[in-house]
């Protein structure tokens, strides 16, 4: 399987991610989508400390993990992701995590909205936010095909 656009560093399973079963906890399935995405969300679309500094940020609304294959102590993660759709006040973002041999062991998705600080409440994206991100989506689909159903689902742009 090829991965998605956005590949981050690798992860190694440590004991402490581990449950009584000997293979990682669901926690830190978590855990490792949410580190991992972070610096794209940052760096790459621009909701930085400058950017919450004007009153706005995202929180997330929902997710979604599908457990496919255990992860142990001692092997190696490799996360990929992709801002799959944008419309003018979410983001739906799809992650996956591989193992050594490539194999699908985990799929995520989240869907975050684009909130005003100061009202707690979903609001449009400023117009030229939403134009990266709708480019972002538009770039990162034509590199990658998901090989998988998608779980949640938002309005396009247009709807």
């Amino acid at each position: 399987m090829r991965s998605l656009p956005y590949n981050p560093d690798s992860i190694i399973v440590t004991d402490d991610m581990c449950d009584h079963n000997g293979h990682m906890n669901v926690n830190y399935y978590y855990k490792v989508f949410d580190s991992t995405y972070t610096s794209f969300y940052i760096n790459e679309l621009g909701f930085d400390d400058a950017y919450m500094q004007k009153g706005f940020s995202t929180f997330t609304l929902e997710d979604n993990i599908r457990y496919l294959k255990e992860f142990k102590e001692g092997e190696v993660i490799y996360p990929s992701f992709q801002l799959y759709k944008s419309n003018k006040k979410l983001m739906h973002f799809v992650g996956i995590l591989q193992n050594k041999n490539d194999e699908l062991a985990a799929i995520f998705e989240t869907v975050l909205g684009h909130i005003n600080l100061k009202i707690r409440k979903v609001v449009n994206f400023p117009e030229d936010k939403m134009e990266h991100l709708i480019k972002v989506c538009k770039e990162q689909a034509d590199i990658s095909k998901l090989p998988f159903d998608v779980k949640l689902h938002i309005k396009s742009i247009n709807e």
